[in-house]
This record gives C-alpha cells, sequence and structure tokens, in this order.
C-alpha cells in the first residue's frame, strides 16, 4: 500500500524570490514523492502576526515559517525552533559569515538564509548626468539631497527621491533606524533607556521629513518596499535607499523600464559610517512543535542549497538568483556577469555589523532593530509616530515625544528598569 505524503505547510512572504520557490517546489517534490509541499503566503507585516502567534501558543499551524534576522536569536534562545542539521554537501561554511552570524545562537543555526540584503543606494545614472553630478561610491545624505533637488521634476512624473513611509517595524522604521544610526543615534542606552528625543533622533527625522516633503512622490507615507519598487520600475524615482535585493528587480528588463540607466551605490552616511546600512536575511526555520521536522529539514536545507541557486540561475538566468547567502554565488563569474550589482551588494553585506552598529555604546544586537521580543511593539508604535509626523499630521517634535513615552513605558513594564 502507497504510503500517504506528508504534507509540509510552509508560511510564507509575498515577495519575489519567494513566489519563484513556489513555482520551482515542483523539483523538491518530484525528488521527494513522499513530501506534499503546502504554501500559505501572506503579505510581511500578516505574515509576522500569524507566525508569532503560532509559535508563542506552540500552535503547530506550520511546519516550516519564513522568519528574519529578529525573530531567530530571540525564538531560537527560547527553545522555540529546532536546530538546523546540514551536512557536508549544504557546505554551512560557504554560508556569508553576517549572515550565519545572524542566524545562530552560541554557535548554532536556527534558520537558514533563503536570501539575504543590506541596504543600497539606487539610482538613475542618466539623471545625474544630465544634472552634471557624479555620484560617490560612499555619498552622504548632503550628496543625496542635493541631487534630489536637481533631479526633482514632478510636472514630468520623477522625484528626487522615494523611500519609505508606511508604518511598521520592518517598514518605515528598517530605513529610518539606519538613517539615525548614521547620525549619531541609537535606539536604546547602555541602561536601555530609550533615547527617542536624543539630538540625533530629531536630527535624522527632521531631515528625513524636509526631503521627503520637498523633493518625494506624494502619498509617501503609504509606500514600502513593493510601493517603492513599482514606482522605480516606471521611471519614476531618481533615487531609492532600500533593501539590496531591489537591485536585482530594478535591473531587470523585464521588470523594469529604466533598467538599463540604473547604477548603485553604498547606502548614505552622515556623522558615521555605523548602522547606515542594514543587514537582514529572510530565511526559514522549523518551529520546535512541528511533528514532520525530518521532512522540513529536507526541505529548508533543499531551498537555501547550492543547487537551488543553480536550479534558479537553469530555470530564470543567474540575474534571478536569491543573492546575499553565499560566498559561492558571488564567485561565481556568470552571476557578476547577470548582476551588475553585485560588488555593491556584497560590500553593503560585508560591511554591517549587527554587534556594532552604533557610535554610542548599545545593549542590544541588530542594525536597523534591537533583537529584543518587546521591540516589535515599539517599533510599531514608533514607526505610526514617523508615519504620521511625514503625512503631515503632527510635528516631528511631537511624533518623538509620543514614541519616547511608549518605548518607556514598554521597556518599564518588561522589567528593564524601576
Amino acid at each position: 500500500m502507497a504510503q500517504a505524503a506528508t504534507e509540509l505547510v510552509i508560511a510564507t512572504v509575498n515577495n519575489g524570490h519567494m513566489i519563484e520557490m513556489q513555482k520551482l517546489g515542483k523539483h523538491f517534490e518530484q525528488a521527494n514523492p513522499d513530501i506534499k509541499l503546502k504554501w500559505v503566503t501572506l503579505e510581511e507585516g500578516t505574515l509576522r502576526q500569524r507566525v508569532t502567534t503560532d509559535i508563542a501558543t506552540k500552535g503547530g499551524q506550520f511546519d516550516v515559517m519564513t522568519i528574519g534576522m529578529y525573530e531567530t536569536p530571540i525564538w531560537g534562545k527560547k527553545g522555540w525552533l529546532q536546530e538546523v542539521k546540514t551536512d557536508a554537501a549544504y557546505d554551512a561554511d560557504d554560508l556569508l559569515p553576517a549572515m550565519r552570524n545572524g542566524l545562530s545562537v552560541d554557535g548554532k543555526l536556527f534558520a537558514v538564509p533563503f536570501y539575504g540584503e543590506s541596504s543600497m543606494l539606487m539610482y538613475r545614472k542618466d539623471l545625474a548626468d544630465k544634472a552634471g553630478v557624479k555620484v560617490a561610491d560612499k555619498p552622504s545624505w548632503n550628496d543625496i539631497k542635493d541631487l534630489a533637488a536637481k533631479i526633482h521634476d514632478p510636472k514630468n512624473g520623477v522625484y528626487g527621491i522615494c523611500l519609505r513611509g508606511k508604518p511598521g517595524w520592518g517598514d518605515n522604521m528598517a530605513f529610518l533606524s539606519t538613517l539615525v544610526n548614521t547620525h549619531g543615534g541609537q535606539w536604546f542606552d547602555m541602561q536601555w533607556k530609550p533615547q527617542l528625543e536624543s539630538k540625533p533622533w530629531k536630527d535624522a527625522i527632521n531631515f528625513y521629513v524636509d526631503l521627503l516633503k520637498s523633493y518625494g512622490p506624494p502619498g509617501s507615507s503609504a509606500n514600502s518596499f513593493n510601493e517603492i519598487l513599482a514606482l522605480t520600475n516606471e521611471g519614476k524615482c531618481g533615487m531609492w535607499v532600500d533593501a539590496t535585493i531591489a537591485a536585482s528587480f530594478v535591473s531587470d528588463p523585464k521588470q523594469s523600464k529604466v533598467a538599463d540607466k540604473m547604477a548603485f551605490a553604498q547606502a548614505p552616511t552622515m556623522v558615521t559610517p555605523k548602522g547606515a546600512n542594514w543587514l537582514w536575511a529572510w530565511s526559514l526555520a522549523i518551529p520546535s512543535g512541528s511533528k514532520k521536522v525530518d521532512a522540513a529539514q529536507k526541505f529548508v536545507t533543499w531551498a537555501t542549497s547550492k543547487d537551488y541557486i543553480q536550479l534558479v540561475a537553469k530555470t530564470n538566468g543567474w540575474g534571478a538568483v536569491p543573492t546575499g547567502t553565499r560566498k559561492s554565488t558571488y564567485a561565481s563569474a556568470e552571476f557578476q556577469k547577470a548582476a551588475r550589482f553585485a560588488a555593491a551588494e556584497k560590500a553593503a553585506i560585508d560591511s554591517a555589523n549587527p554587534n556594532d552598529s552604533t557610535l554610542p555604546k548599545s545593549p542590544y544586537v541588530g542594525v536597523q532593530f534591537a533583537a529584543i521580543p518587546e521591540f516589535q511593539a515599539i517599533g510599531v508604535t514608533v514607526g505610526q509616530q514617523m508615519s504620521a509626523a511625514l503625512a503631515g499630521k503632527t510635528t516631528v517634535d511631537a511624533a518623538l515625544k509620543a514614541s519616547q513615552a511608549a518605548a518607556e513605558r514598554e521597556m518599564r513594564k518588561a522589567g528593564y528598569y524601576k
């Protein structure tokens, strides 16, 4: 009698690379006829809520979860995730150190990176050339503001710069945390006191609101990654600072009207280069409550393997492979040829250090977040305030004051200080 197939329920995010993984999942099923894949694809914010609730309540709804660098160290420490067991063929030493370290607790891997990213500047070289500006490999935010002013041409549907404004700890706050870092700021000082009314926060948020009000598209407070990606691909953004993963989409002529005009540089800096570009990996993890651990291990190692990268390259070309995870990808001559952004992306990832990302010493790990359970709630609240300031519904000072009060309340309630 044929054995009933094991059904793996996989929770994932609706990003391009993940959608591709679902299409290629049939190759995994062909190689493992006893395993069936069932996909639950969700928008980023919804995904986070669903998997967080499921794992905290030991709901057991999912066998594989797509989680990030924020959740992995916290949940791994709590014993909520299975350690990912890899074999010699998987070659864990090939994983980029920044990625491997960000997904490990005490040297044990609790999630494997499906794609990794930092942040970078993506810009229209044709518009910069026309304005007579040569963009440096490591620009300052003042350079960016000057260029935005020169290329901003709303009458002809081109905005000087597009940046995230949609509220969320992984939406606008991912970007804004890096802007605050490079202005010399931090989320918490060594006593875990929130620093939201400090000078670097005020400087950074005022700079951001002025920049987007002057040279951004209308309705910026509703834009996050996917919205700005669409605008950029339409040729409407002169510059965009966001996830390095976007480079593969904006330079793809099948998706972008300005693919051949895009150029890449490091994320801009202000007072310090520390923490100017974020570090993130969308990763696959197995909740400790899963009853199908062996099948899940098989799947997560398949989807993050060198073979999977080769499969995507063969199917869609080297320009479409998930990046930011393996040294071997960057060593590939075909990849370097297909991905004009490869060198800038790797430089950004290698320069990000989640253990030393702020000018003043900080007690937390993370570049664009603090890897503590309370951060999610704080980041969401602050994100809403920043979005309101950007939309002109409140002042920057009032938004930061309300943010500080909310953050202090959370930290006190959690027992960080009396």
